[in-house]
């Protein structure tokens, strides 16, 4: 398909302006979602351990008032071997009692969107979400404007190609609320993400709207490099999943052995509001099993079109090797977790340095390296 070669420059002009009020927006719903952490109800306690085996006999009691809105919560823990564990512990409450449920579903969550939350604090999280819906829009207006300027598909360059990746992002996180999942838990750290890309993609790899290389000009920038950003926004999401799975994972730990504070000295009440750490574990495998044969899709897309367009299917460039090296390196955390029953830390720690391989992929490699991809523009 031969693309047009004038530039519209108004409409350049209102893709920026679009994402700049992206960015205000999430940046305000980022902020909303900061409120419903810092003032959710944190009343909801789900006592869990790998000792706690066994059917949960829990009974508890609320004592007096050790100050406004807090209560003291004993939990009995019935164990396998016939003992009990008892805890003690400090939640803050909303009015009432505080409760502690018996026979917890895994992917019920303490956190935001749970139920027993504030009031308050529930309103902050359906604001957050709504504003997020908000920038989303202005989002896919930037990036659809972006495209229409040059008459061609709006990732030709890094600048585009981090604002399409930021816009995956926001809408796989959407996506997931929209599927009646609970994960608003993840509103904060998407969003806060989605600024940081944002904010270097206009500060640092902004380019003028212009045509591409003629290397660009096929139809397969369309197949290969959407199917990349899709990729890259459902890693993202896997990888927030397991380093608060390795959080909660230490807090839950920290916990069993009379420690009050979380991981690195952060507050106790951040880990309790999220899922249980197996449910953190299983939504980031899922998600890596489900976009991995994705990204072999890309790797393969791009090499019928590096044929297509250079007249090789592989030729080792420091791109193609780097993509390959990021298919391993899945490919090693899957197989593990599918034949070698690697679950918890140890893939998690396999499932951290994938996506550092996709990190330094995208900015290492284009910014770093010189290569045939090296026409990605800064």
């Amino acid at each position: 398909m031969h693309l047009a070669s004038a530039v519209d420059p108004q409409l350049a002009d209102l893709s920026n302006k679009l994402i700049y009020s992206a960015m205000a927006v999430y940046t305000i719903a980022m902020l909303a979602h900061m409120f419903e952490w810092t003032f959710g109800s944190k009343g909801a306690v789900a006592v869990r351990s790998s000792e706690q085996a066994g059917s949960l006999a829990e009974t508890v009691a609320a004592a007096g008032s050790t100050g406004k809105g807090a209560k003291k919560v004993t939990v009995t823990v019935a164990s396998a071997g016939g003992g009990t564990t008892t805890l003690t512990r400090t939640a803050l409450a909303g009015e009432g009692a505080t409760v502690v449920t018996s026979g917890r579903g895994e992917d019920e969550t303490d956190g935001p969107g749970a139920a027993g939350t504030s009031e308050k604090a529930d309103l902050a999280g359906r604001i957050a979400v709504s504003l997020t819906v908000l920038g989303a829009l202005l989002h896919a207006g930037g990036v659809f404007t972006r495209g229409l300027s040059v008459s061609r598909w709006p990732w030709g360059n890094m600048y585009e190609f981090s604002c399409a990746f930021a816009l995956a992002m926001t809408v796989a996180y959407l996506g997931l609320l929209a599927a009646k999942k609970q994960v608003r838990w993840l509103g904060l750290p998407v969003t806060l993400a989605v600024v940081l890309t944002l904010g270097i993609a206009t500060q640092v790899l902004y380019t003028e709207s212009e045509q591409l290389v003629p290397a660009l000009h096929s139809y397969w920038l369309a197949i290969h490099v959407s199917t990349a950003i899709v990729c890259g926004g459902a890693f993202y999401a896997a990888f927030i999943a397991t380093l608060l799975y390795l959080g909660k994972d230490s807090f839950d730990q920290r916990t069993a052995a009379g420690l009050t504070s979380g991981p690195l000295g952060t507050s106790a009440s951040i880990w309790q509001r999220l899922p249980a750490a197996s449910t953190l574990d299983k939504l980031s495998y899922r998600i890596n099993a489900l976009v991995f044969p994705l990204w072999t899709f890309t790797i393969i897309a791009g090499a019928i079109w590096a044929e297509a367009a250079w007249g090789k299917y592989w030729e080792w460039d420091p791109k193609e090797t780097w993509s390959f090296i990021t298919w391993v390196a899945y490919a090693c955390y899957l197989h593990a977790r599918a034949t070698a029953g690697w679950k918890g830390r140890k893939a998690a720690y396999l499932a951290l340095a994938a996506f550092a391989c996709w990190l330094f992929n995208y900015y290492g490699v284009n910014i770093f390296v010189t290569g045939k991809h090296s026409y990605a523009g800064i």
